[in-house]
């Protein structure tokens, strides 16, 4: 039945929302490096990697460069058109043609290179492994300002290992773990929410089995 959503609210995301998605390409196309789309190796659902389709907001060198694979707010490497569509994740459109490959689903864990999951149990890690990675889920609604949390820090890869991975990984396990049709739609809304009104959506009063972040990270998700 989520299969079924997926396709149907994905075929028609991609209709609506086709004259911002031209509109977008074609501007990447005149600006930065030239290029639209940003392709890159993920872990999917059963460990099987596949190629993430985002549009292109940074340096084509980027995962070589810097903090490699993750970003903070103010990064560098970040191009000047690539700062807005990331902020309105506007970046994030094209893995609708993921979805609708069945790589991922509209909801899920958010899928990560394979060096961001690290500082991952490994038996958390398969229990989140068992299901297709989504384009949003509840660790994208807890950590929507993960960017603007790293640029906090001198080593934002040390914090990102040893605090975010792990407790993204509690909260993908307990999606994992309570996963159903509800929840899906609820999530969908909730994202919805959150990109209309950034800021105003308290996801811990929304579900308040959560798991709880340390006291470290906590303040930062407050």
């Amino acid at each position: 039945m989520i299969r079924f959503f997926d396709l149907t609210l994905a075929f028609f995301a991609i209709i609506f929302l086709s004259p911002i998605l031209f509109a977008v390409a074609f501007l990447l196309k005149l600006t930065g490096e030239g290029e639209v789309f940003f392709l890159q190796e993920r872990i999917g659902q059963y460990s099987e990697p596949f190629y993430i389709i985002k549009f292109a907001t940074m340096l084509k060198n980027s995962p070589n460069m810097g903090s490699g694979t993750i970003t903070s707010k103010n990064d560098p490497r970040i191009l000047p058109i690539g700062k807005v569509l990331r902020k309105t994740k506007i970046n994030e459109l094209p893995q609708l043609l993921n979805v609708l490959k069945g790589e991922m689903s509209l909801i899920g864990p958010r899928p990560h290179a394979e060096r961001d999951l690290q500082g991952v149990d490994a038996v958390i890690l398969a229990s989140i492994l068992e299901i297709k990675p989504g384009l949003s889920g509840i660790g994208s609604l807890v950590f929507r300002d993960e960017e603007k949390i790293l640029q906090m820090f001198d080593n934002p890869r040390e914090f990102y290992d040893s605090e975010i991975a792990p407790y993204k990984a509690s909260l993908e396990q307990w999606f994992s773990s309570n996963r159903s049709t509800i929840l899906y739609w609820q999530v969908i809304f909730l994202t919805i929410v959150q990109v209309v009104a950034p800021g105003k959506l308290q996801i811990f009063r929304f579900f308040k089995d959560l798991p709880k972040p340390s006291d470290k990270l906590s303040k930062y998700l407050s």
